[in-house]
């Protein structure tokens, strides 16, 4: 948690103040794109850069059945994205409508070969990121971070005031450094009413890997940026979707953010995911719990115990689909997650009065395991269990 002495409380409580972002921005037409399929280019208006206004580019999407208020979600795309009109027209083939921003000051226009910036950047372009919070030094409202989550909240105000949206029905969804973003909005923003939050998550100063090595000793990220930080106050449901390779967002980064959320949490590790947009967003997986939110109020599978005893663990789950099947994923390999081998076996399950329970002998001198659920298509799994190995 966050020290009360620390040097960085006033920032902190500025960053907070980002939630208060709760009128729908004003709204600019995007004249160089075409609307297409009823998606809809645009700027919306964003907080000052260097004293200068700023505008955020997004395209934004309806379902064709508006009549009755839709549900609505945020999409945040990751380091060397943009606002993606595809990821929109998914979210509204699935009844959803749904905005998807720019968070670097750029449009959908290719730049001219420049791999940094790999989309154009246009005249009211705010701050592009800086590395891994390498602005730090910066006055806070000139800060990457501080635009994108007022971008992301700025966003769901905006869609939130459409007629066509049921206003307490509209969540997020971000990749990669999206899903930092996403990390942070949502102990930020309590209108929030799910959060779909894709390998990115917080706690990055202790990950032992390229941000780990970057943060730790980055006061800034530590006493007020991290959103390990606010979480405690993410009461939504939230899920959480990553794979074991991942060599950007630890799993026992991400299984720290989870564990300190109040709200519902739903965890998913999709075998051999990758790590891109098009991963991100094709499998069923943020479909299916979005609908499970929207229809029950609740994810469709989430754990609800974990013993270990000796070697033995028994797992256990609420599930409002069939499971069928159960398997044990453990390494026994010390480093980052993505660096280790993986192994998996199956796991026994014995219905219950309330759900399942699983049941797996974890192997000795194992440094981290999960239970891994199919059901159909979709995967699900445990809170991810790092383990110190037993010499």
């Amino acid at each position: 948690t966050r020290s009360s002495a620390g040097n960085h409380a006033a920032t902190f409580r500025q960053i907070a103040e980002l939630g208060q972002l709760t009128s729908a921005p004003s709204t600019h037409a995007a004249p160089a794109f075409t609307e297409e399929g009823g998606i809809t280019p645009l700027f919306f208006e964003g907080l000052p850069y260097q004293g200068a206004p700023t505008r955020v580019f997004a395209w934004l999407g309806l379902p064709e059945d508006t009549r009755k208020p839709v549900p609505g979600i945020v999409l945040v795309h990751g380091g060397g994205g943009t606002a993606f009109r595809e990821w929109v027209q998914l979210w509204n083939n699935r009844g959803f409508a749904a905005i998807s921003i720019a968070v670097e000051g750029q449009t959908e226009a290719r730049s001219d070969g420049n791999p940094e910036l790999p989309w154009r950047r246009h005249a009211w372009a705010g701050p592009a990121r800086s590395g891994i919070y390498e602005d730090s030094g910066q006055p806070l409202a000139d800060q990457w971070m501080y635009h994108a989550v007022a971008d992301t909240i700025l966003a769901n105000s905006l869609l939130r005031s459409l007629p066509e949206v049921d206003a307490e029905k509209v969540g997020v969804m971000g990749i990669s450094w999206g899903g930092v973003i996403t990390s942070t909005a949502i102990g930020i923003d309590n209108r929030l009413a799910f959060a779909i939050a894709v390998y990115g998550c917080g706690n990055l100063a202790h990950a032992a890997n390229q941000h780990g090595g970057k943060l730790a000793g980055n006061e800034l990220y530590r006493e007020a940026w991290d959103p390990m930080l606010r979480l405690e106050r993410a009461h939504m449901p939230s899920l959480w979707l990553s794979w074991t390779g991942d060599e950007h967002f630890p799993l026992d980064q991400q299984a720290a953010c989870y564990q300190s959320v109040p709200g519902p949490h739903m965890v998913s590790l999709i075998p051999d995911m990758g790590h891109d947009h098009q991963s991100a967003w094709t499998p069923p997986e943020s479909y299916a719990f979005a609908d499970s939110i929207i229809t029950d109020g609740r994810p469709w599978c989430v754990q609800t115990g974990l013993t270990l005893e000796s070697a033995r663990a028994r797992v256990t789950f609420s599930s409002s689909k069939p499971i069928d099947s159960a398997v044990l994923t453990w390494s026994c390999d010390s480093g980052v997650c993505n660096t280790r081998n993986w192994s998996q076996r199956p796991a026994s399950i014995d219905p219950t009065d309330t759900g399942l329970s699983v049941i797996a002998d974890v192997p000795a001198g194992c440094t981290g395991w999960f239970i891994l659920l199919r059901s159909g298509d979709l995967h699900a799994c445990s809170d991810y269990q790092p383990r110190k190995a037993s010499h």
